[in-house]
């Protein structure tokens, strides 16, 4: 099956500028990113021949060998044995690291073979009282922390990394080919530029432990669902020293079971007897700050009408606003009559003119006209 072209792929011209070309791949990569697209498998695909492109495109001397000899370039071999551009490593995540840096689990490597630790994410649900009103929750993370022993580097106590023997703590080697040559990440210490000869025993080399930890986090007052909270640096501990990830804490809302939220206003449905709404009256509704508000119905109330409770709302967040309560009635038809109540509606109805019911009066006469039109 043939393969698609890069600058095809990326949507840019042959003649694009590095400018050109990463703008085009920071939009599409955003666009694809799984993160994005969860459980996505087309976009998963898209987002890998995205990246490809972009490394080789990206590279002076690559895009050379690219535009000279296509995919052929990168076949196996014809890279100096490194299997094709992301040969030992590298690849993905330095592309993706290089545009959008901390964020979305990206790695970063440093000078020393230290390397950014992955971002975590953790799935909290919390009820519409606690995004009222914000909270502190305690939480418990699995995740990576620095080894104590080695305090990160990697090596047994009393020793220390050295320099690799094959990329001189580079970290990348170069492979010649005919008119050119391509960089590769270094096969014998994975870009890190240093090897460990005597390992700590406690995270084997790795200068870092799995732990669970427990943190704080403050909710704040107004939350919406689906809301993220970063929590810097209270991510994965960095490879060997290297800086921790981030936290991100992806909230959602339970439903609840009398109002629901729609930004910072609050809606409720609450029954009324046929009487109230006929004759008038009140009724008490619990909100969401502790109180209990009455609500005053007038005569002659249909169906469905809705009546705003001011102030009653959400609070926005870290402004100083808060949104609405807006109730909305539903009149109730009486059931289970006794002999009694049944004879009083029926006496009721004999009594009742079109003013009583002008809607179902007027929809009748309308009806009736509607069917006559059909005689003329």
């Amino acid at each position: 099956m043939s393969k698609a072209d890069f600058y095809e792929t990326l949507g840019v011209l042959k003649g694009a500028d590095e400018k050109e070309l990463k703008v085009a791949y920071r939009k599409l990569a955003m666009q694809f990113h799984p993160d994005r697209n969860p459980g996505d498998a087309t976009a998963e695909v898209r987002f890998k021949e995205i990246n490809l492109a972009y490394e080789v495109l990206k590279d002076p001397q690559k895009r050379a060998a690219y535009d000279r000899f296509g995919h052929a370039a990168f076949e196996q071999g014809m890279a100096g044995g490194g299997g094709g551009p992301f040969g030992g490593g590298g690849g993905f995540a330095d592309i993706f690291e290089d545009i959008f840096g901390d964020i979305m689990g990206g790695r970063r490597r440093q000078s020393g073979g230290r390397e950014r630790g992955a971002d975590l994410r953790y799935n909290m649900e919390i009820t519409l009282e606690e995004a009222y009103s914000g909270r502190t929750a305690q939480i418990r993370v699995p995740s990576s922390i620095t080894c104590t022993d080695c305090s990160g580097s990697g090596a047994k106590p009393g020793t220390q990394p050295v320099q690799c023997s094959m990329c001189h703590g580079a970290g990348r080697v170069r492979a010649a080919q005919g008119f050119f040559s391509i960089e590769r990440t270094c096969p014998q210490c994975q870009g890190r530029g240093q090897t460990i000869k005597d390992p700590c025993a406690k995270c084997s080399g790795q200068g870092r432990v799995t732990e669970e930890r427990a943190l704080s986090v403050n909710i704040p007052a107004g939350i919406e669902d689906g809301t993220r909270i970063r929590l810097q640096g209270e991510g994965e501990a960095g490879y060997r020293s290297g800086p921790s990830g981030d936290l991100y804490i992806f909230l959602s809302v339970k439903p609840h079971e009398f109002f629901q939220r729609d930004g910072a206003d609050l809606y409720c449905k609450a029954p009324i007897s046929m009487t109230t709404a006929a004759l008038g009256g009140q009724f008490e509704v619990a909100t969401l700050d502790g109180t209990q508000t009455r609500v005053k119905v007038p005569e002659g109330t249909q169906n469905d009408r809705q009546f705003r409770l001011k102030g009653k709302g959400m609070p926005v967040l870290r402004q100083n606003q808060v949104g609405d309560l807006y109730i909305q009635v539903s009149v109730e038809t009486p059931q289970s009559l006794s002999k009694r109540q049944r004879e009083l509606l029926e006496e009721f109805e004999k009594l009742s003119s079109k003013e009583n019911s002008p809607q179902s009066s007027g929809f009748l006469r309308r009806m009736k006209d509607f069917f006559e039109s059909f005689g003329e």
